[in-house]
């Protein structure tokens, strides 16, 4: 250990930092490197001083790695079982966080983390998946947290004066201690919400103080109103908003009218589900000729919520409705998303329409996008519209006869939409959502899959079109705009998926470029095979998630090289943003000050849009699989059909016919020792070698239904061992003949 301090930190430095260093104690590096007993107290000031440099860390167990001097910033990411990811804006890539190199983060926080390793040498089992060439991190400090509340349980100590609260979210770890006098007035049982005072760290829990009761576990729409509040989403609007809505007129002026096509004698429906109440599309069509005229006319909300207004400032805040089991929370205040914004059938209305002519093989030959006043003639639900088509329901058609030759002409129109975007390469993943029934108390009391029908596919098809239209429309004008973008999937994930379906006979071209097209005629030829549910989920695992930009870069899924969302200004604030965009071209006031204005806000527009829906979409799939635990638990020890859904080291998720999915654990196959191989998503028995693959059809028993956790349990019915009276039935029935 002769020279100087620096120059020893230099030789220590590059030692480490050697491709063939293997993390190492004091100890070992002190014995590796022939230092004395007498030298090792240098060897740590050394040591300590590159770790105070952030080059090198000590991990828990004691030993000295890399640390890279760049570090990046990023959310983290928790996972349940200790480990996390931070997402680092504009990477690929997470960076995968070991459980000992957390620093004391919680999920949320905005973080600072030194990269360790590339990931390439290990692969730990705890993670579920491959990770293998993800790149590892250290959390080294945290910049922001991100979260200062928690919704959870209270849990008052028998014995003593203080409290906790057990998180709902199980991706925050610790119980929070509540001192003496902190609790608000909770008792044991209480759903609370409860302000962090203290993160906690080495060894101490996190605390709090409970600023909210919002009422017993077994209350009525508590379990709801723990989600609403554990994601954050505003629930009352503020004074200000409500008291702007309240001076918006509930019917339109002749003034409102001014310089707008005046369409009212147009024959025009709306078509939605039958609890709808902010109707905010209408549909009207013709033929001339061989040639439709198709128009797609929506609410203009952006007449009565102006830029910059408390009422735009609490839409963009919320970026969306949220449609929960038992509630809506809106957008918008329900005197606007119910009144005047609300395409009421009779009633005037003020809407920005895109009126496209059509030719027969579906192509958009010309088209216009108007500010327009109109009347709807009818408001038709989904159910009744798809009854008059089918034929089925004689007194329905002769309620609406006057529009029932419309209704024929938009299906023959649909038909033809469908089949032009089969041909360009759309995707069409067709897996069936949830329908939950719930009584007066919010008990579901059924639940089954939310049925597409002709006349969801009928508007779904117009409104596809019109978003298509409007947004090539405004990309060659080469103004500021937002569009919905779809990436194209990962080549290696692809590349994945048509390794595994040759396993099967299928094949799939993989290109230097990835087409919509290969993927949809793989989708073709699965349909109706015993492979189709599980080649189907992987095909949707490989896919990217859809996103708002001011940058079009197509859609992915759909096969569209431009796409928009145009159609629900009621609902998101996407369709409200480009609705003044195009009220501001059509009326010639898209000057350049305003150009540059649109160009200066539309990214941050498109990011919070982008966030509040993944926030939403989290809210919703939390109430569902809540719900679908509640509704369960009152089928303990039934025995039900299911499928393969998803297979992980710890256990095979089975999902029923009615949407359904629950845990088959590992721990109880117990007739055999069961390892996960994720390269063939199958589990196979080490001794018997029976084997479970996605897709997979089989008969579950219901062992427990947690509505707090929001998990559902299985166990694999053995043949010949069901204790389900029907199957009992069977037999017998079996038997007699």
């Amino acid at each position: 250990m002769d020279g100087t301090f620096e120059k020893r930190k230099k030789i220590i430095y590059e030692f480490i930092c050697d491709d063939f260093y293997i993390p190492m104690k004091l100890k070992e590096m002190a014995s590796l490197l022939q230092v004395s007993k007498e030298q090792r107290g240098e060897l740590k000031e050394v040591l300590d001083s590159l770790v105070d440099e952030g080059k090198i860390y000590v991990s828990k167990k004691g030993k000295y790695c890399k640390g890279e001097s760049q570090t990046l910033t990023g959310v983290y990411q928790a996972n349940p079982r200790g480990f996390g990811f931070v997402a680092v804006e504009g990477r690929e890539e997470d960076i995968f966080i070991d459980e000992d190199d957390t620093g004391g983060a919680f999920h949320g926080d905005t973080v600072e983390v030194a990269l360790t390793r590339d990931g390439s040498h290990r692969r730990d089992g705890r993670r579920g998946d491959s990770h293998r060439h993800r790149q590892e991190g250290r959390v080294v400090r945290i910049l922001e947290r991100g979260t200062t509340t928690l919704v959870g349980l209270y849990e008052k100590s028998k014995k003593k004066s203080y409290g906790f609260v057990v998180p709902d979210n199980r991706r925050f770890l610790e119980d929070v201690f509540i001192p003496e006098g902190k609790d608000g007035g909770a008792v044991d049982g209480h759903k609370v919400v409860v302000e962090l005072t203290s993160y906690g760290g080495s060894g101490r829990k996190p605390e709090g103080r409970i600023v909210e009761i919002l009422g017993h576990v077994n209350d009525p729409g508590v379990d709801i109103m723990s989600i609403v509040k554990g994601s954050d989403l505003p629930c009352e609007f503020p004074e200000k908003v409500l008291n702007q809505a309240g001076r918006v007129p509930d019917h339109i002026s002749e003034a409102d009218m001014a310089g707008r096509k005046d369409i009212r004698d147009w024959q025009m429906v709306t078509i939605d589900g039958e609890d709808a109440k902010d109707l905010d599309d209408a549909v009207s069509l013709t033929k001339e000729g061989d040639r439709y005229v198709l128009g797609v006319h929506i609410a203009d909300v952006a007449n009565y919520v102006q830029e910059g207004s408390a009422l735009d400032r609490e839409a963009l805040k919320r970026g969306t409705s949220v449609y929960l089991a038992d509630r809506v929370i809106p957008m918008l205040p329900h005197r606007l998303s119910n009144g005047i914004c609300s395409l009421n059938a009779g009633e005037d209305r003020l809407a920005l329409s895109c009126i496209m002519t059509i030719d027969e093989r579906g192509e958009v030959t010309d088209h216009e996008i108007a500010e327009t006043v109109i009347r709807v003639d009818h408001r038709m639900s989904y159910t009744g519209v798809s009854r008059i088509l089918g034929g089925e329901d004689p007194e329905e058609m002769k309620k609406y006869e006057d529009v029932v030759p419309m209704l024929t002409r938009m299906a023959q129109l649909s038909g033809i939409l469908r089949e032009r975007r089969h041909r360009r390469g759309s995707i069409d993943f067709d897996f069936p959502e949830a329908k939950l029934i719930l009584d007066e108390r919010g008990k579901p009391v059924e639940i089954r899959p939310y049925e597409r029908n002709v006349a969801t596919r009928l508007i779904e098809d117009f409104m596809l079109l019109a978003n298509e239209t409007v947004a090539e429309e405004y990309f060659w004008r080469e103004v500021p705009f937002l569009y919905r973008t779809h990436e194209a999937p990962d080549e290696d994930k692809i590349k994945t998926l048509a390794t595994f379906i040759n396993n099967f006979g299928y094949t799939m071209h993989v290109g230097e470029k990835v087409r919509p097209m290969e993927i949809q005629k793989l989708m073709g030829k699965i349909e109706g095979t015993p492979q189709e549910a599980l080649i189907s989920r992987l095909a949707l695992r490989s896919m990217k998630q859809a996103k708002y930009t001011p940058e079009n870069t197509g859609h992915f899924g759909l096969a569209a090289k431009y796409y928009t969302h145009f159609t629900s200004p009621i609902r998101r604030y996407p369709d409200l943003q480009i609705h003044r965009i195009i009220k501001d071209d059509l009326r010639r006031r898209l000057n350049e000050k305003k150009a540059e204005h649109y160009e200066k806000i539309l990214p941050e527009v498109a990011r919070q849009a982008s966030q509040t829906e993944r926030r939403a979409e989290g809210a919703e799939r939390e109430t569902v699989k809540l719900k679908k635990a509640e509704y369960m638990s009152q089928h303990i020890g039934q025995e039900f059909e299911g499928v393969v859904s998803s297979i992980t080291k710890w256990g095979m998720y089975v999902e029923l016919p009615n949407t359904v999915e629950g845990l088959v654990h590992v721990a109880s196959m117990s007739d055999d020792h069961y390892e996960y191989y994720e390269d063939r998503y199958e589990m196979i028995g080490s001794h018997t070698g029976r084997a479970y693959k996605l897709g997979q059809r089989l008969r579950v028993r219901v062992t427990g239904a947690d509505r707090l956790q929001r998990t559902i349990d299985f166990e694999i019915v053995k043949e010949g061992e069901s204790r389900d009276g029907e199957e009992e039935d069977r037999r017998e029935a079996d038997c007699q003949q």
